[in-house]
C-alpha cells in the first residue's frame, strides 16, 4: 500500500516548466497581524493606525509588505523547499495589490531552472512564485533558488538551465496604491526625514539590536507555515551540518525591516524586492543589527507626491553596525553579516 505521508521533493523530483499548485491557501487574520507584531515589533505608521491609513487613502490598515512576502513564501516550503539546506536568493519581487486581513492568499509556483552542483548529491532549483488574493489579483510574485539534496546521488542530473533574473525591477512596474496628503503627518509617522531628504550613497545605522529567541523563531515559522525541516526538527539537524537548527532567513528580513524604522520611519511600503542573499547562517542566541545604503532615489511619473528609494540593507549577528560592515578586498562578506537585501520603498515627498 502506497504511503498517505509526503516526505517532500527532493532534486531530482523537478521538472524545468513544472507548474506547482500549491495546497493550503491562506486568510490571512488581524490575529496574524497581531502575532506579528508581537515578534517583530514593527512601527511603520500605514500599518499601526487606522486613521494614518485613512489619511494615506486606505479604507482599511493594509497589512505589513513583508508579512504579505511570508504569506505568500510559506505556501511554497512543503513543495519547494521542505528538503532544503539553503534558500540562495530572491530576485524580481513584486508587490501587487495590498494585502488586508480577511483577504485569503494563494500560490502557485513555475520551476524555471535546474542546474546540479559537482558533488553530484545535490543541486539548485529555481523558481517563480505567484500569490493572488480571492479576487485575483496579484499580491506578491517572486523569483528565488534553494539548494535542493537529491534522494538518489546516482540519479542522471538533468541539462542546466539557469534562468535570466532582473538587477532589479523596472519603476514603471510598481504597483503604488497610496498617495500622502499636503498635511503629511510627520510626528504621527515617527519621522520627519521624506524622499527628499535622502541621498543615493547615503549610510544610515538603524542602531538598534534584537536577540533572536528559539521560541520566537518557532512561532514565526508557524505563523508563516514553514515547515522546512532545518528549522523544526533539532533531533535530524543535530547531526547536520551546523548542529542545530538554523533561522529561517525570512525572519532575518523581518528583523532588519522592522529596525529600519529608525531611519527610514517614512518608508510605508515596499515595492520591490531586488535581490537578496542569506550570507551566513542564523542561529538562537545571535544578536541581530542593521544598516542601509541609498542606491537610488527616483520620481515616480503620475504620482506627485510619492517617490521611491532602492535601499540596500545589510544585517549582522553579534557586532554593531559601526563601520557599515559589508564586503572584505576580495569581495567576499564580512564575518558576522547575514543578510545583503536589495529593495525598493515608496515614501512621501515634500509638497
Amino acid at each position: 500500500m502506497a504511503s498517505k505521508t509526503h516526505s517532500g521533493n527532493y532534486f531530482e523530483d523537478f521538472r524545468l516548466g513544472q507548474e506547482i499548485r500549491h495546497a493550503t491557501p491562506r486568510t490571512v487574520s488581524e490575529g496574524d497581524v497581531a502575532v506579528y507584531q508581537g515578534l517583530f515589533g514593527p512601527r511603520f505608521a500605514l500599518q499601526s493606525a487606522a486613521t494614518f491609513a485613512e489619511s494615506l487613502g486606505f479604507e482599511r490598515t493594509p497589512i505589513e509588505s513583508v508579512l504579505a512576502f511570508h504569506m505568500v513564501f510559506g505556501r511554497t516550503v512543503p513543495d519547494i523547499s521542505l528538503n532544503a539546506t539553503a534558500n540562495l536568493g530572491y530576485a524580481g519581487g513584486r508587490f501587487g495589490a495590498p494585502l488586508f486581513a480577511g483577504d485569503t492568499v494563494s500560490v502557485t509556483t513555475r520551476i524555471t531552472g535546474l542546474k546540479q552542483n559537482s558533488s553530484g548529491r545535490n543541486g539548485v532549483v529555481y523558481v517563480h512564485s505567484e500569490g493572488v488574493n480571492q479576487h485575483g489579483e496579484n499580491v506578491m510574485a517572486f523569483d528565488r533558488w534553494v539548494l535542493v539534496p537529491k534522494r538518489d546521488a546516482d540519479a542522471p542530473p538533468p541539462d542546466t538551465v539557469i534562468p535570466a533574473l532582473e538587477d532589479a525591477v523596472p519603476a514603471e512596474e510598481f504597483v503604488v496604491s497610496w498617495s500622502a496628503p499636503a498635511d503629511y503627518d510627520c510626528v504621527a509617522s515617527g519621522s520627519e526625514y521624506l524622499w527628499d531628504d535622502y541621498e543615493i550613497g547615503e549610510r544610515i545605522d538603524h542602531v538598534d539590536g534584537v536577540t533572536v529567541e528559539e521560541s520566537d523563531h518557532m512561532t514565526a515559522c508557524r505563523l508563516f507555515q514553514n515547515t522546512a525541516r532545518v528549522h523544526f526538527n533539532q533531533h535530524v539537524e543535530a547531526d547536520g551540518r551546523f548542529g542545530r537548527r538554523i533561522v529561517y532567513g525570512g525572519y532575518l528580513i523581518s528583523v532588519a525591516r522592522s529596525a529600519s524604522f529608525n531611519g527610514l520611519g517614512n518608508a510605508q511600503t515596499i515595492a520591490a524586492i531586488n535581490g537578496g542573499t542569506h550570507c551566513a547562517p542564523t542561529f538562537a542566541g545571535d544578536t541581530v543589527y542593521a544598516w542601509s545604503e541609498i542606491l537610488d532615489r527616483f520620481e515616480l511619473p503620475g504620482h506627485a507626491r510619492v517617490g521611491a528609494l532602492r535601499v540596500r540593507t545589510v544585517a549582522v549577528k553579534n557586532r554593531s553596525c559601526a563601520g557599515f560592515p559589508y564586503k572584505t578586498a576580495d569581495g567576499k562578506y564580512d564575518d558576522g553579516v547575514v543578510l545583503d537585501f536589495d529593495y525598493t520603498v515608496l515614501m512621501p515627498k515634500r509638497g
